[in-house]
């Protein structure tokens, strides 16, 4: 039976410290779908479909890594995808109290999934994409952070 999990976020914009949970996941899964969440309440720095493209560009040597937006319960959308896994980053303990309240949340809604906390790497736990947001809004490079390059605002 294969073992799919699903990465979901607003990966606005996606960051190398998301890069490294997914290629860890992909030891521990047979397949990963990155789940871009569309979030009515929000608006994107970074457009969707934009956002898409760049992370099906970073994965397009491995095919069990798949890129999907969504809208709606994150666990409707795994359900629909028979994802029986929630992976989700943790850079610190703010994150981990977040983070717990919605795997329980999506416990509830599909009691089937499990959550699985992939602690970030060392080097990348101080990276947010709010930093990066701030960064590249006033037109310094931000692409150190990113497993892509950005085009920037001329001054």
């Amino acid at each position: 039976m294969e073992r799919t999990a699903l990465f979901p976020g607003s990966f606005d914009p996606f960051t190398k410290g998301h890069l490294d949970i997914v290629m860890r996941s992909i030891s521990l899964f047979d397949r990963v779908i990155i789940g871009i969440g569309k979030n009515t309440n929000k608006s994107r720095y970074f457009p969707l479909e934009f956002m898409e493209e760049k992370i099906k560009g970073v994965f397009q040597d491995y095919p069990q890594v798949s890129v999907e937006s969504y809208e709606g319960f994150t666990a409707d959308f795994a359900k629909r995808r028979d994802a029986k896994f929630l992976i989700r980053g943790l850079r610190n303990t703010t994150d981990f109290e977040y983070e717990c309240g919605i795997a329980q949340a999506n416990k509830f809604l599909w009691n089937e999934m499990e959550t699985i906390f992939l602690i970030t790497s060392p080097e990348l736990a101080a990276l947010s994409s709010s930093i990066i947001r701030d960064l590249h809004r006033y037109g310094a490079k931000a692409d150190h952070f990113l497993p892509y390059e950005l085009n920037y605002p001329t001054k």
